[in-house]
Order: C-alpha cells, then sequence, then structure tokens
C-alpha cells in the first residue's frame, strides 16, 4: 500500500507526486505493478541457508515424512537409486543428497499427475464452481478442501506441510510492532486485508451457497494457511503453467550463496510417446554425499519480499530496497502532457522506483522526477514540437529551479521517511551484534536497518546534488551553445557581461526561448540592444503573431 510522503508545490500548480511504497509483484505474469501485491515466484519453506552447502542434516526425518517418501517410491517416482532424500535440516526439511551429485544433474522428476495446479481443480468435484475464481484462490480453496478429508489423495502430501512459516503474514501484532515504519509492515498489512476480503467473497459466493462440495466448515485461518502455502512453495515460472505445487520438489531449500538460476529446474516430456509432462530438477551446484541440496529462489527479490514471501531474509547488502512510487497528479494542469511524455518513454501515470542499497538510482527516476516537477517557465519544453526529444532533455539538469524543487522534496522526503521509525541503524545493528533475536525478530530488525541505509543513500545523493546546483548546465544554457551564442563560459558570462547591463534577464531569455522554440529564424546575428531590450530582426515562421504572444506574453511582464 503506498502511503503520501509530500506534495510537491511546483511553479504552476500543486502536485502530489511522491509516494513510498513496497509493491510485490502479483500472483499473474502481469508487467503492471498493482498496489496489492500477490505474485509467487516459487518454491518451498523455510529459512535461508547460510552456505553454499548447509550444515549436515540433524536427523532423519518424522514418521509422515518417511511414509510420504515410501507413498513416492510405490508409485515410482522415486527410488533406492535416487540421489535426494528427504532429511531433518537446520531449515527444517530439505532434500539431502545420498551420493555426490554434479552441476546440473538431474535429482528429481516429477511427473504432471502429481503436481497441484488449476489441472488438478479442474478434475476434482468442485471444478464447476471454481472455474470463474482467481487462479490461486481455485487452488487454495482446493487445499483447504483435500486438507479437511480423511480420504484425500493428497493427504500425506498435506501431512507434512507446515502450519504456518516465518512470513510477515502470520507474525502478531507484538511482532509486527518491531516493523513500524517500514514499507514491509504497510505491505503486509494491505496483503492481510486483500486476503481477508478475497475469503470474505469465495466464502459468500462459493463456500456457504455449496455446502455438499464444502461439508466442514472453512475459516478465515484455513484461508491463510493456503495462502502461506501458495505464497512459499509455489512455482510458477515455468513455461505453460500458471501456478503450481510439487510435491516433494518443493521441499528444496534456498541458499544466498548460490548466484545463478540456471539450471534449476525445467518440463520437459515424459518421454518420445508420453503426453505426460516431466517437472525436472537440478542441482545448480556439486554437492557432496550427506549434504543438503539447494538452489536460489530469486536474485531480484527484496529482504522485504523474501520476509513476506518465505520468512528469511539474506545478509547481502543487495537484498535491501526501498520502493519510491511518482505520481503524476491529475490536477496539474500540465497533466495530459506528461502523462504523454510518460507512457512514449514506457511509464505512466504512477511510476514505481526500486532503489537499492550500493547501487546507482533506477536510470529513469531523475527524468521522472523532472518531469513531473516541470512548470512555470520551463513548460515550454512540454510543448508537442518537443515530444520526440523532451526524454532526452529531461537526463540532463532542466533548470536551478527544477534541479532545486526536486532534491528539496526527495531530501524532505526521505527525512520524514526515517522519522516513522522507532530505532536507529546503531541501534538496529546492536542488536544485531548482541545475537538475542529470534528468526522473526531478526528479520523485523534485518529489515528496518536496511531501508534505513537505503533512505540515507538516497538522502546522501540528494543532498550532493543540491551542493552542485551552482556548478551544473541547465538547459538555457547549453541551447544558447548550441545556437553559437555564448561560448565555453556559458550563459553566466553573458548575464555578467557589461555590453548586457540594464537588459532584464526575463527578456533575454524571453529572445533565447523563441528560438529554441524554432518558431523563429535570426536574420541579424548583430543585434541592436537598448534599455528596453532586443530589437532584433526576426521572421516568424508559420505560427501566427497571436500564437506566440499567447505563449509567450507572461515573459514580457516586468
Amino acid at each position: 500500500m503506498a502511503a503520501t510522503l509530500f506534495n510537491l508545490s511546483s511553479p504552476s500548480s500543486p502536485s502530489t507526486f511522491l509516494h513510498s511504497s513496497t509493491t510485490l509483484k502479483p500472483f499473474s505474469s502481469s508487467s503492471t505493478k498493482p498496489t496489492l501485491p500477490i505474485h509467487f515466484k516459487k518454491k518451498p519453506i523455510s529459512v535461508s541457508a547460510t552456505s553454499l552447502h548447509s550444515p549436515p542434516p540433524t536427523g532423519d526425518p518424522p514418521p509422515e515424512v518417511r511414509t510420504f517418501w515410501q507413498w513416492f517410491q510405490d508409485q515410482r517416482v522415486v527410488s533406492a537409486k535416487s540421489p535426494v532424500r528427504p532429511g531433518m535440516v537446520p531449515e527444517g526439511l530439505g532434500l539431502v543428497a545420498k551420493k555426490d551429485i554434479s552441476r546440473s544433474e538431474v535429482v528429481l522428476e516429477i511427473p504432471n499427475r502429481f503436481w497441484i495446479n488449476q489441472d488438478a481443480v479442474a478434475a476434482s468435484e468442485i471444478a464447476s464452481v471454481c472455474s470463474g475464481l482467481k487462479p490461486w484462490v481455485a487452488v487454495a480453496l482446493f487445499l483447504i478442501r483435500e486438507k479437511l478429508r480423511e480420504d484425500s489423495q493428497w493427504k500425506l502430501y498435506l501431512d507434512i506441510l507446515p502450519e504456518s512459516t516465518d512470513s510477515t503474514v502470520f507474525w502478531s501484532e507484538e511482532e509486527l510492532a518491531e516493523l513500524q515504519g517500514t514499507q514491509l509492515l504497510s505491505t503486509t498489512m494491505g496483503v492481510k486485508e486483500y486476503v481477508r476480503n478475497e475469503f470474505l467473497n469465495v466464502e459468500e459466493e462459493i463456500i456457504l451457497p455449496n455446502k455438499q462440495l464444502f461439508p466442514s466448515p472453512i475459516t478465515l485461518d484455513d484461508f491463510f494457511w493456503a495462502f502461506g502455502i501458495l505464497r512459499s512453495r509455489a512455482f510458477s515460472r515455468l513455461h505453460g503453467q500458471n501456478l503450481v505445487l510439487i510435491p516433494l520438489a518443493d521441499l528444496i531449500n534456498h541458499s544466498p550463496s548460490i548466484t545463478t538460476e540456471d539450471y534449476a529446474w525445467e518440463i520437459k516430456g515424459a518421454g518420445l510417446f508420453s503426453r505426460d509432462l516431466l517437472f525436472s530438477l537440478r542441482s545448480p551446484v556439486s554437492v557432496k554425499a550427506g549434504q543438503q541440496v539447494l538452489i536460489q529462489y530469486d536474485l531480484d527479490k527484496s529482504n522485504a519480499e523474501l520476509a513476506l514471501d518465505y520468512g528469511f531474509i539474506e545478509s547481502r547488502s543487495d537484498r535491501n530496497a526501498y520502493t519510491f512510487t511518482l505520481e503524476i497528479s491529475e490536477s496539474d494542469p500540465f497533466f495530459g502532457d506528461k502523462l504523454d511524455i510518460a507512457e512514449t518513454n514506457g511509464l505512466g501515470e504512477t511510476a514505481y522506483f526500486d532503489i537499492v542499497l550500493g547501487r546507482p538510482l533506477p536510470p529513469a527516476l531523475i527524468p521522472y522526477l523532472r518531469l513531473v516537477a516541470l512548470g512555470g517557465t520551463d513548460a515550454f519544453l512540454l510543448e508537442s514540437i518537443f515530444r520526440n526529444t523532451i526524454w532526452g532533455h529531461l537526463d540532463l539538469p532542466v533548470s536551478r529551479a527544477n534541479e532545486e524543487l526536486i532534491c528539496r522534496v526527495v531530501r524532505d522526503a526521505c527525512k520524514s521517511a526515517l522519522s516513522g521509525y522507532h530505532t536507529t541503524i546503531e541501534e538496529d545493528e546492536k542488536l544485531m551484534e548482541e545475537g538475542n533475536l529470534d528468526q522473526r525478530q531478526k528479520i523485523a530488525v534485518g529489515v528496518r536497518a536496511g531501508e534505513k541505509k537505503v533512505l540515507q543513500q538516497i538522502d546522501e545523493i540528494f543532498k550532493g546534488r543540491e551542493s552542485e546546483l551552482d556548478l551544473l548546465e541547465y538547459y538555457q544554457e547549453r541551447r544558447l551553445k548550441d545556437l553559437g551564442l555564448v561560448g565555453e563560459q556559458g550563459v553566466k558570462s553573458i548575464l555578467h557581461n557589461e555590453a548586457f547591463e540594464g537588459i532584464e534577464r526575463r527578456k533575454l531569455y524571453k529572445y533565447w526561448l523563441i528560438q529554441q522554440l524554432n518558431f523563429v529564424t535570426v536574420l541579424d546575428t548583430n543585434q541592436q540592444m537598448g534599455a528596453g531590450g532586443f530589437s532584433a530582426a526576426v521572421s516568424y515562421r508559420t505560427l501566427p503573431s497571436t500564437f506566440i504572444h499567447g505563449r509567450l506574453g507572461h515573459l514580457s511582464q516586468t
């Protein structure tokens, strides 16, 4: 959920344009970032492994896991020769190598008849009532119904699934209080509200009217359980598969030391004369017998996303991120022009920018800021004649007023956001050094410290830009150079030249503006100057004088 950080009062009009948000990707493959995030990229339970090869297994798995493994053996999916087996590991359950495994070696192959996805729902008794539901909601209902049935064919799998994870959606109010001020807290609360609303809708429209299909009561807690299972265990970046649980394969855990997502899995045909599919799981690295087989869940997710999806974070600095949400206000008098420019350049009325600790700002962030702040005497750049070139102009400073404004409001936003946390970075680091935190406390302290570091980084960047405002070259100066009206010393050398004494800067700017709009041709480069301003000989090209004076008349006022 987005919370407004500040209002920008541009020279032309007030324009609310910057928000803070952590917007996570939805279940679907849509490229549009929604306000409420619900997307599953992949994978299972557990806490992050801290090294490439996790510590040795801690013991034999519990009876229900051994029964589940035997069931797969009975189905001839695995055998005594399989290279991995389930085992107890520091994260909980995991896959342990029974022999030395080489890089890219297949460790499991699961036929599609054992997958839980929309096809499984379509083949079930609830297919008719689930056909119009969101895919994840349909699969969630299927999971809950099968879990409540004693005779479910999925019982052995469902029995080994956890009742909850350390995902922030399962945290108590006291635990969530440790996230005060963070984007993760607002996102978590937004996700919880989203899930609650989805449950109320499906309860009213599907569950209660079809009690013969859902004889056992289904609660909001049940729905959150299914949501958490899908969020943490579903593989969704598979060709032709939108959302799918792969029993047994989803026991594989994550290692931050594995820096590639390649070779981890693929979908392939079961054989030359078979129409079945296989989910083929591979080890991305070599593994010794007795060690845990691990993969990389997602290289692009921030610590906030990892905490929400899986219930762990990493110590890598580039997992710390902060999302700026910028917006072109509909009340902006130039809203239509700005929106057109934004859309032409792959953005929109609202734009999201993930700023990562230790990395440069996203390339489009500052041009978009300059666009949103554009107004006053800079608004001529919004004319249609510049439509094909304006983004290039916005890559560089437009004017001192524009640049000063974006620096000020971004720094104010950072200060405001930092004031919302109840601890300092130093206090957080001390807590982590003392080592007395449980898993959820580690997540809370790590996320809030990371966000604050990113905000400080952003503030330092724009503080540096503020200090250079008098040294920057702005559009006016660049254009005058292009026209050959100034030398390398710049516009300031003209404005402070004795030859220009008595000439108002506004009128000098008016003359330059007419030239750069390409509405006039200079016929006499040796202009005569008087106390009243320029008396240049010019020829208007096709536009009527009413248009020129209508656009530029305000510049003549003293």
